[in-house]
């Protein structure tokens, strides 16, 4: 069993987490970072970034390493790939059990463990999820050369990732539940001028269908209701995210969304233990929104140690 005492103790590894991690550790503070999977979070899934301030262009991966290596010189200490098995977050002393055997203890807690894709939740997509359906266009692009493929959703996400597969895919038609998109214009107006992308407006996918792979969708028309099938190759699906606060659910203050509700400090409900990232309750999900959180969250943390 391995118990080790730090100061504040991160959950999650994204641009929240790990700007934190920077703040923190360079400030000559003991800082620990527990991730349930690879470090980075959702930013590695992004093909290509372009509105990152100072930066023209670098792929999400690239970045996400770029600061994790920050985080690691300055003194953080990373672990991925973990199970938090249980915790503890009231009282002065925080208390963190790591896969059954390992328990970690610090003064204050930051939660910034991100999102995660939200699925359609229709018939076929957990049979054909990695056999077709996708929801990260940067992890399985290249395997749709030559193919015609679709992108659901009508966000900066979904269009922006149409754009990049028409890299690799003959022909993206983009299905959107509504008759306008919520991107931006500019998304908007890239997609349009596209030549590989086409629209099928006010309609879902309602199943989907195939054999060892995805072969064919069903898609519903929301005012007619008319329903047509069509051949596809593959399935790329992006219309927002699900807070991962699962964890914390029963610990700390949620909203009806299941995101964490914080006050002007980036403080919980819970003295001590703080929040950061695509996990709160806020408006806009960017990476410069969760490093600017990760920045706040962390300067508190500091402010609360030392009071």
């Amino acid at each position: 069993m391995e118990t080790n005492n730090f100061d504040v103790i991160i959950l999650g590894g994204g641009p929240a987490g790990l700007t934190a991690g920077i703040y923190l550790a360079r400030a000559k503070t003991k800082t620990l970072i527990l991730d349930s999977g690879t470090i980075g979070g959702q930013v590695v899934l992004t093909h290509e970034i372009a509105n990152y301030p100072g930066i023209e262009s670098i792929s999400g991966y690239m970045l996400a390493k770029t600061m994790r290596k920050q985080a690691k010189t300055f003194g953080c200490t990373i672990k991925s790939n973990i199970k938090i098995t249980s915790m503890n977050l009231s009282g002065d002393e925080k208390k963190v059990v790591v896969n059954d055997k390992d328990e970690y203890t610090a003064n204050a807690v930051i939660i910034a463990s991100g999102g995660k894709s939200r699925p359609l939740n229709v018939p076929g997509e957990t049979e054909f999820a990695g056999k077709g359906i996708s929801y990260c266009a940067t992890c399985d692009g290249d395997f749709f050369q030559d193919k015609e493929i679709i992108v659901v959703g009508g966000g900066n996400s979904a269009l922006e990732e149409a754009v990049s597969l028409t890299q690799y895919a003959s022909k993206v038609t983009i299905v959107h539940q509504f008759d306008h998109f919520q991107a931006y214009p500019w998304a908007v107006e890239e997609a349009k001028n596209n030549p590989k992308i086409n629209f099928i407006m006010e309609s879902e996918i309602i199943e989907f269908f195939g054999d060892e792979s995805l072969r064919r969708v069903k898609i519903e028309h929301q005012r007619t209701h008319e329903i047509t099938e069509m051949d596809i190759d593959g399935v790329f699906i992006f219309i927002g995210y699900i807070p991962q606060t699962e964890f914390v659910k029963e610990i700390v203050k949620l909203n009806e969304r299941g995101e964490i509700l914080v006050d002007e400090n980036f403080q919980t409900n819970i003295k001590g233990v703080f929040a950061a990232g695509d996990c709160l309750a806020k408006r806009y999900r960017q990476i410069t929104t969760a490093t600017a959180d990760g920045t706040l969250a962390a300067l508190n943390a500091i402010e609360y140690i030392n009071s």
